[in-house]
């Protein structure tokens, strides 16, 4: 239905920018059926420069029939299958393409929790290995109609605006993608002389520590479409409050209206406008879920509007998001939980200040100190 020539454009950025295959690697490719026709060009990709393709189709259907009949026993059960692939394989490519957004709506959040807290070492793995290099991966998304209609798009429409913020509508993505990185890493080295942030604004008065921190230039290299920089905050340095913008989503499930007021590091009040008797399941998983994972700033400017999909919304140029839970140790950080909830805050009515000094405002780095 729309141009083949994105879709082959995608795979080859994805193979031979994203996660780069070398001839002799092992690549797990996982999507739903609906995105059939880029397994076809990943296949092709991968197999061209050596590398050997794994192919694993998924269905939303079959996941909400395991949490509806599975006990708790079966909820803890990490099958040995999966921890062997994630110790092992070279490098993954994962793509979102669902075909039901809401497809655990009537599931207990308590099993999703049981659930996501018995696949933790499984997460722990993925961090390690892709903090020390052995592990390529990347996560990007294709247009599917389910994904289109949870966007507020019709399908056609949402589909351009996958490909564009892809930068696959360009007739060579990979050098957009190379520029897109130079101008992230002077921001990234901005950010690692600071010691403290302080973002200001309506509903907004937080202090975040950063020193010793490493900022990560994401490029395109782990998340296609990228288009961030991010970093681990010290543990227990967050003081304040912070109102997020935008629907917070995890596994298919809406919490509009966050506000969390975190002391010590720890989220001590969280509310809601909807959804906060979920939020604060969630917030119970672990000891780390109220704890601060992620700082980052979203640089993408080709993504202007609010999907749904937080591949897209951590992006959106203008914006930071503060994630709860697990921290990427390549970061520096030590917050260890099941879960990484992205929570996005639109930041063009608002300022942030390093060490005192003005560096961010209406949604921009200010352009004479980078």
């Amino acid at each position: 239905m729309f141009a083949s020539l994105y879709v082959s454009r995608l795979a080859k950025l994805l193979v031979n920018y994203s996660v780069h295959l070398k001839r002799g690697e092992e690549v797990l490719y996982r999507s739903s059926y609906e995105a059939l026709p880029l397994a076809v060009e990943v296949v092709k990709a991968a197999v061209s420069v050596g590398a050997y393709p794994l192919v694993w189709f998924g269905d939303e259907v079959l996941q909400e029939v395991l949490y509806k009949h599975a006990d708790e026993d079966l909820l803890k059960h990490v099958p040995g299958v999966e921890r062997y692939i994630m110790e092992n394989i070279d490098a993954t490519i994962r793509v979102v393409s669902s075909t039901h957004t809401k497809h655990l709506a009537s599931i207990d959040p308590a099993k999703i929790r049981v659930a996501s807290a018995a696949r933790r070492e499984l997460t722990e793995i993925f961090m390690k290995r892709s903090a020390e290099g052995s592990l390529k991966w990347v996560v990007t998304a294709y247009p599917t109609k389910a994904l289109a209609q949870e966007a507020g798009m019709s399908y056609m429409e949402y589909a351009d605006f996958v490909f564009k913020a892809l930068k696959v509508d360009q007739e060579d993505p990979i050098n957009a993608w190379v520029t897109q990185a130079e101008m992230q890493e002077k921001i990234a080295k901005l950010l690692s002389k600071v010691s403290e942030l302080h973002f200001t604004g309506p509903d907004l008065d937080l202090r975040i520590r950063v020193d010793g921190r490493t900022w990560v230039n994401d490029d395109g290299k782990h998340n296609m479409p990228g288009g961030e920089v991010f970093t681990a905050p010290i543990e227990d340095s967050a003081e304040g409050h912070i109102k997020y913008t935008y629907p917070a989503v995890w596994r298919g499930k809406e919490v509009e209206g966050v506000k969390l007021t975190f002391r010590r590091g720890v989220v001590v009040e969280a509310r809601a406008e909807k959804g906060e008797e979920f939020l604060r399941k969630m917030l119970e998983t672990d000891e780390g879920a109220k704890r601060i994972g992620e700082l980052a700033f979203g640089l993408n400017y080709d993504i202007t509007r609010f999907t749904k999909s937080i591949l897209f919304d951590e992006k959106i140029g203008g914006t930071i998001h503060i994630a709860l839970g697990a921290a990427y140790p390549e970061c520096g950080g030590k917050n260890k939980s099941a879960i990484h909830w992205d929570m996005v805050r639109d930041m063009r009515n608002s300022k942030v200040y390093a060490d005192g000094d003005l560096i961010y405002e209406n949604g921009k780095f200010i352009k004479s100190i980078i």
